[in-house]
């Protein structure tokens, strides 16, 4: 029996999927190998690569203009690479903060250009919040304007997309194929694989065409979007195996409904756990209502000293990775798209038995 996996990342992965490539995983569709042990260049291969591009094109309706590169080092690497590729012909950047992610991301941005560090994380009746844009101090002149859509460790998300003359590049890691997306307001859109589309070692990158030719000429080949789009991702050996399971999940999204029909299903498990805690005396969630994420969920207890029996106690229920980042502490449940609502149930009726005894 499976356990619920509340993991922030890796996280959980849908169980028809890891089914289908388990009776995969010797003999891919009759070859006599597995995909792991496919040449990436293989006519076979190469089918299974544009059939997942072309089903997350499906999926998140992204327009001709702009590429899609599946590419490696996680959401991590592309805060260096997107300057790299985007301070080529102007040097300067704005960069929102909100938390620890984009905090990293900017920091790595300081290293190559001009950044202007927008702080819009804010305290609202005693709740973490994202500052409207009107309080932002955006530069006439930006090359563009970066964001953390969902920062997984805090919880906190935006409630809008922002308005920009530069183009919009946001990290959409812990919240990409959780509900629909406009991607033409974007110049790009990068996101690591390992929450809601696949295992580990892959990340997805959206840029728009006109993009492609701004980068700095001491950028390494291997971070160049230009010469990745050229190249069909394949500039080196992709993480094939990765690819191919994210192509399963995009397969198993379609199946479901597609993106928006997913989004109900991850609204209603948000619903209701945060229900719960707002009723609940004995837990609290520390971000204001309309910045509250709908795939990452912080909560405390109201008496820290009994996190570790919750965690043991949680795990003995088949309740798993409940631990609040080692940042922040307290108690943190990832309800991605693979974890399905009776999964949140147990959560919700564990949390309430657990405050019945302790409380």
């Amino acid at each position: 029996m499976r356990a619920y996996n509340f993991c922030a990342g890796p996280a959980a992965l849908p169980t028809p999927v890891l089914e289908r490539a388990q009776q995969e995983l010797t003999n891919w569709h009759d070859r006599g190998l597995s995909i792991m042990e496919m040449s990436h260049r293989s006519s076979d291969y190469v089918a299974v690569a544009q059939k997942a591009e072309a089903d997350l094109r499906k999926l998140l309706n992204i327009p001709d203009n702009y590429k899609v590169l599946f590419l490696q080092g996680g959401a991590s690497l592309q805060f260096s690479a997107i300057p790299l590729n985007l301070l080529g012909k102007n040097t300067r950047a704005d960069y929102v903060h909100t938390g620890i992610w984009s905090e990293k991301a900017l920091k790595e941005a300081q290293r190559y250009g001009d950044i202007n560090v927008i702080e819009a994380g804010r305290t609202v009746d005693g709740k973490f919040a994202i500052a409207p844009q009107s309080e932002w101090q955006l530069s006439d002149n930006a090359a563009y304007l970066h964001y953390v859509d969902n920062e997984t460790i805090g919880g906190l998300q935006f409630d809008f997309i922002p308005d920009s003359n530069a183009p919009l590049v946001a990290d959409f890691s812990s919240s990409i194929l959780s509900a629909p997306l406009d991607v033409s307001k974007f110049g790009i859109i990068y996101a690591g694989a390992q929450k809601n589309i696949g295992p580990a070692g892959l990340t997805i990158v959206i840029v728009r065409d006109h993009l492609l030719d701004q980068a700095r000429p001491d950028i390494p080949s291997i971070l160049k979007y230009s010469d990745q789009a050229k190249n069909d991702s394949m500039v080196n050996t992709p993480s094939t195996f990765a690819w191919y399971l994210s192509g399963l999940v995009f397969e198993w999204l379609l199946e479901q409904g597609g993106v928006e029909a997913i989004q109900q299903v991850n609204l209603q498990k948000a619903q209701l756990l945060y229900g719960y805690i707002d009723q609940s005396d004995f837990y609290a969630n520390p971000i204001a209502l309309q910045n509250r994420s709908i795939m990452n969920v912080p909560f405390t207890l109201k008496d820290s000293n009994l996190e570790k029996i919750f965690l043991k106690e949680a795990e003995g229920a088949g309740l798993l990775n409940l631990a609040g980042h080692r940042s922040v502490g307290g108690m943190r449940a990832s309800i991605y798209n693979a974890v399905p609502l009776q999964g949140v149930q147990a959560l919700v009726a564990f949390m309430q038995d657990f405050a019945q005894k302790h409380g």
